[in-house]
C-alpha cells in the first residue's frame, strides 16, 4: 500500500515539474521576443544618436573654415534628426521591461533632445545665424554638455540590464563626443573665425520709374508731363543673416513756385539671408516743367545695423504738351 501512495506521489510531482518547465519555457519565450525586439529598436535610436554626436562633433571641430550658408545648413540638418528620435523612443516605453529600462532610454533620449537645441540656439546666436524661435528648455541648471555627458554615462550603467534576462541582449553605449568638446574648447574659435563671422550689406538692386523715363544720361529722369508718379524699388540683403531695412524715398523740388519742397516716403521691412524685397511707392505728386531732385536711400536699424546705400537722381519734368 506504502509503495502504491509512493508511486503516486512521484508521478503527482514529476507531473507538476513538467507543467511547471513548460509555463517556465512558455514565459521565457515571449521574454526572450520582446528583449530582443527592444534591444533592435533601441540599437537603433543610439546608433542615430551617435551618428549625430560624431556629426557634430566634426562640425565643431572643423566648422571655422565653412562659409556661414554652409554652416548654417549642416547645422540646421542635424537639428531636423531630433523630432525623430521623440517619436522612436516613444515607441519604447512598452512593453515594461526589467528595471524600466525602457523609460531609461526614453526619458534619456529626451533630455539629450533638449541639450541639443539649447545648444543648437546658443550655438546660430552667437554667430548670428537665422534660427527658429523655440520654447524656452529647462536643463536645471545645467549646460547642455553636462545634460549630454550626465546621460550617456547613466546609460552606460543601466545599459547591461538585459544581457543576464531571455536573450541576452547587448545594448549600445551613448556617446558625448560633441559635449566633450564643447567643454574642452567651447565656441570661441567659430565666433572669430573670417569666414563665419557676420557682415551684413545691404544694396539697392533696381530701381523701376512709372512712367517709363525717356532716354536719358545715367543718373537723369526725364519724364512726360505727367501729374504723379510711382516708383518701385527692389533692395537686396546681401549678408547671411535676417536684416531690417528702412528706405527713405525724397523727392525735392528744386524750381517753381514749390521749390524746397519735399515729398518723403518711408517704408521698413525686414528680409531673410540672401533674399530681396520689392517696395512699391504710391503716387509721388509732380508737375510738368518741373525739376526736382529724387533721393532712395536704404539702411539698416539702430538694433541691426548695416553700411547705408543711396542713389541720387535727377528729375526732369517735361513741359505739357510734349508727353
Amino acid at each position: 500500500m506504502y509503495l502504491t501512495i509512493a508511486i503516486a506521489v512521484t508521478l503527482v510531482v514529476l507531473l507538476f515539474a513538467r507543467d511547471v518547465t513548460r509555463s517556465a519555457h512558455g514565459a521565457i519565450s515571449p521574454r526572450r521576443s520582446e528583449n530582443r525586439s527592444f534591444g533592435a529598436l533601441a540599437n537603433l535610436l543610439i546608433s542615430q544618436q551617435n551618428a549625430l554626436d560624431a556629426h557634430l562633433a566634426y562640425l565643431l571641430a572643423h566648422g571655422s573654415s565653412l562659409s556661414r550658408p554652409v554652416f548654417a545648413a549642416r547645422l540646421t540638418q542635424l537639428s531636423q534628426e531630433l523630432p525623430g528620435w521623440l517619436t522612436e523612443a516613444e515607441h519604447l516605453r512598452r512593453p515594461k521591461l526589467v528595471n524600466d529600462v525602457n523609460d531609461v532610454i526614453a526619458n534619456s533620449t529626451e533630455q539629450r533632445i533638449d541639450a541639443y537645441q539649447v545648444m543648437f540656439a546658443d550655438l546660430a546666436h552667437r554667430l548670428a545665424l537665422p534660427w527658429p524661435a523655440t520654447g524656452l528648455v529647462d536643463l536645471k541648471q545645467l549646460t547642455p554638455s553636462q545634460v549630454l555627458i550626465q546621460t550617456s554615462q547613466q546609460w552606460g550603467v543601466e545599459r547591461r540590464d538585459l544581457i543576464a534576462q531571455p536573450g541576452m541582449v547587448r545594448l549600445l553605449a551613448l556617446t558625448s563626443s560633441s559635449a566633450r568638446f564643447v567643454q574642452q574648447v567651447g565656441f570661441a574659435h567659430l565666433v572669430s573665425s573670417p569666414s563665419l563671422v557676420l557682415h551684413r550689406s545691404i544694396s539697392i538692386a533696381t530701381v523701376l520709374v512709372q512712367p517709363a523715363p525717356l532716354p536719358s544720361t545715367v543718373g537723369k529722369l526725364v519724364l512726360p508731363p505727367v501729374t504723379s508718379i510711382h516708383l518701385g524699388v527692389s533692395v537686396a540683403n546681401d549678408g547671411f543673416v535676417t536684416q531690417p531695412v528702412v528706405l527713405r524715398v525724397v523727392l525735392t523740388r528744386t524750381n517753381g513756385a514749390a521749390r524746397g519742397t519735399s515729398t518723403v516716403r518711408v517704408l521698413s521691412v525686414t528680409i531673410g539671408p540672401l533674399q530681396s524685397y520689392a517696395f512699391v511707392f504710391g503716387s509721388l505728386p509732380v508737375q510738368p516743367s518741373e525739376r526736382a531732385t529724387l533721393v532712395i536711400r536704404v539702411t539698416g536699424t539702430t538694433t541691426h545695423p548695416a553700411p547705408a546705400q543711396t542713389r541720387t537722381y535727377q528729375v526732369v519734368m517735361s513741359p505739357a504738351g510734349t508727353g
